[in-house]
């Protein structure tokens, strides 16, 4: 099994980008630009290695490779989106990466390409990429290239080499679980070895409601792989296991006008078995509440009003910076009620929600629930 830490390490040691690895400070999948820069990626690596793995590491500074990190990303369909834009799609994994020296919440991305043996392109247009356009690395870069000759295999023994020497031992997992229990300590940490071989640590705020067990701040890691598996600053989970499994459900609290709810967003279910092996499977869960549209158009068009107030400084009353505090979540319920253009808004006033700490945490809590939302 990798370690996928050791990895990341082994990647950056190599030398610089080149045509099986790349690195970025982030990526960004909610605008059609970044999107449309990460699939020309995507294919170009691919293509570039037909017989072997190649990655895209996320949170590394270009210049000096500095592992900076960068927010957890908790995106399980974004095969959905691979598939979607891109013809003989390769197999695409994107992990969430713990480093010690990290803030809480910081990570570093890592996308795993496997190819299928099949020229990759672009199926629509996207941005300024026209649908069949065919990329390539070359060297550091990702290029659009004509493909009428016989794709060379350079690479295949050097990636095999790195993944040979990223492999787990008994020292990482017993240093990584130590890290864990001592990063989380305020938060009643817990691990669980399950078929003699994983290890799972998680740790978070426990709440009993109902006779039913809640956590929040919850961190979740695999520590073989160093896979961060779940984390959430905001929203409620239950967690279950048994001998064979370990299951997560993630709950959101949405509401208007200060009546607000838990809704099941997403279960996730680790499957471990016998042979070293492991998957996981991951169900939405979430049914979008409806509202009356008059008093949601109110909603929105308060909404507005703020974000043009925002934009020229103006200072907001004590109400206004009440629907403030709620301006992400209420966007996403117009959003998911019919008013297309509600995250349009919401994106619109990133930047400005930057200024504010908790603000701009439930900004990216909301976009996440969003992206879920959207790949299903």
């Amino acid at each position: 099994m990798i370690n996928k830490r050791l990895l990341i390490k082994n990647l950056l040691a190599h030398n610089d980008e080149n045509s099986f690895y790349d690195k970025k400070r982030l990526i960004d999948i909610s605008l059609q630009e970044g999107k449309a820069k990460f699939l020309k990626h995507i294919c170009a690596l691919s293509n570039s290695n037909p017989k072997n793995n190649s990655y895209i590491v996320i949170g590394v500074e270009d210049e000096d490779s500095e592992i900076v990190g960068v927010d957890f990303f908790d995106d399980s369909k974004i095969q959905n989106l691979i598939n979607a834009y891109l013809a003989n799609p390769p197999i695409v994994q994107y992990e969430n990466i713990s480093f010690p020296h990290l803030p809480e919440g910081k990570v570093v991305g890592l996308v795993t390409i496997r190819p299928t043996g099949k020229i990759t392109s672009l199926r629509k247009n996207i941005w300024k990429y026209y649908g069949g356009s065919v990329f390539f690395r070359d060297g550091s870069m990702s290029m659009s290239k004509v493909y009428d000759i016989e794709i060379k295999d350079n690479n295949s023994e050097i990636v095999q080499a790195i993944e040979a020497h990223s492999q787990n031992n008994i020292a990482h997992t017993l240093d990584g679980v130590f890290d864990f229990l001592n990063a989380r300590k305020d938060y009643n940490p817990k691990y669980k070895v399950f078929k003699e071989y994983f290890v799972v640590c998680w740790a978070g705020q426990k709440k009993v409601v109902k006779d039913e067990t809640f956590y929040s701040r919850v961190d979740i890691e695999l520590i073989n792989e160093q896979v961060r598996l779940f984390y959430s600053a905001l929203d409620e989970v239950t967690i279950t296991f048994n001998e064979d499994s370990f299951k997560i459900v993630e709950y959101i609290n949405l509401g208007l006008q200060q009546a607000f709810k838990h809704f099941p967003l997403e279960e996730t279910t680790i499957h471990f078995s016998e042979h070293g092996s492991y998957n996981i499977d991951s169900k939405l869960l979430f049914m979008p509440p409806q509202y009356d549209k008059k008093v949601l158009h109110h909603i929105y068009n308060t909404n507005n009003a703020l974000l043009v107030k925002l934009q020229s400084a103006q200072k907001l009353t004590k109400n206004e910076l009440i629907d403030l505090e709620n301006l992400p979540a209420t966007y996403l319920i117009c959003y998911l009620n019919g008013f297309d253009d509600a995250i349009d808004k919401l994106i619109t006033a990133k930047e400005l929600l930057k200024k504010d700490d908790k603000l701009y945490l439930s900004y990216k809590q909301t976009m996440r629930i969003l992206r879920k939302v959207k790949y299903n």
